[in-house]
């Protein structure tokens, strides 16, 4: 099974025991950092009991892997929702940063889930680390192409700083001001698509 695949229930929806378990990891993970959470809090809050647990993940790892496929899920949704009402390459750059600037200031922001995941599992081969990559390389290639739509040569670089200005306002967005942060964030963007090739 691929990480942020529900198990199904004997009449074929979504176990409500997995999905209890799973939004309760994703709450806690993300508010309060991943290794700093054991498997009996998770359990205690979803109310639910080891096996059940153990029914549906192999383990803590694969919760935390089913959790960032959650997050890779809802980000592919909101950058999708972005692109959708976006007239031109350009303006769909600017509705996706538009979107990212919406999450920043939006209540309990904690920073970009997949940074946050990284500094916990350093090591390049573990499943999580790989995890975060894959996600990286999606959003790095959509905003690249995106880019090369827009007129941008080489649209690789220009890809590769607009990813760093998010990666920025993520990790600043909950350190200071959010506006402010989400306000440098759009004008940095508006710097890359202004350096296209007319």
């Amino acid at each position: 099974m691929s990480q942020g695949t529900a198990k199904r229930g004997t009449s074929g929806g979504v176990s409500e025991a997995r999905a209890r378990l799973l939004g309760t990891a994703t709450k806690i993970f993300y508010a309060e950092g991943i290794h700093s959470v054991g498997v009996d809090r998770i359990i205690a809050e979803a109310q639910v009991t080891r096996a059940t647990l153990y029914r549906h993940f192999t383990g803590k790892e694969e919760l935390v892997l089913a959790y960032l496929g959650v997050a890779d899920e809802g980000i592919r949704a909101q950058v999708a929702k972005a692109r959708e009402g976006a007239g031109s390459p350009a303006d769909e750059v600017r509705a996706v940063a538009g979107a990212i600037a919406d999450g920043i200031r939006s209540p309990g922001f904690r920073g970009c889930a997949f940074l946050n995941a990284v500094a916990e599992y350093p090591d390049p081969v573990h499943p999580v680390h790989q995890a975060v990559l894959a996600h990286r390389q999606w959003f790095l290639e959509t905003m690249t192409e995106l880019l090369a739509r827009a007129g941008h040569e080489p649209a690789d670089e220009a890809g590769r700083h607009v990813v760093m200005l998010r990666d920025g306002a993520m990790a600043a967005g909950c350190l200071f001001d959010p506006e402010l942060v989400c306000a440098t964030f759009l004008q940095g963007v508006e710097g890359v698509l202004s350096r296209r090739v007319e």
